[in-house]
């Protein structure tokens, strides 16, 4: 069982950064693949990057590569998702999501955090 609460949402303008922070509770964190997903209003949720468990491999949405950078620390149990460059399409609800085996599909996640605000103004 694995219970994720994301920080670090607010509002910043077109154009800076912004790091997104989720925090796992739970004795097999580092066993469990984590995502990043995303919801803006009337649109459905939508992949934005995902880390295996060694952190070795990452993968992105091609509407935030080179932008985001997804990571991770086990020892402390959480997981970031630094923004660069951001955009106001980049407006959302930010998700942290945690699966077993999984890559893009929202439904491939069994555990979701509460979500944190992005706004970015242009």
């Amino acid at each position: 069982q694995v219970q994720l609460v994301e920080s670090g949402g607010g509002l910043v303008q077109a154009g800076g950064s912004l790091r997104l922070s989720c925090a796992a509770s739970g004795r097999t964190f580092s066993s469990y693949i984590m995502g990043w997903f995303r919801q803006a209003p009337g649109k459905e949720r939508e992949f934005v990057a995902t880390i295996t468990w060694s952190g070795g491999h990452s993968y992105y949405a091609d509407s935030v590569k080179g932008r985001f950078t997804i990571s991770r620390d086990n020892a402390k149990n959480t997981v970031y998702l630094q923004m660069n460059s951001l955009k106001p399409e980049d407006t959302a609800i930010y998700y942290c999501a945690a699966a077993r085996n999984a890559r893009s599909n929202a439904n491939e996640y069994d555990y979701w955090g509460q979500g944190t605000q992005v706004t970015v103004s242009s």
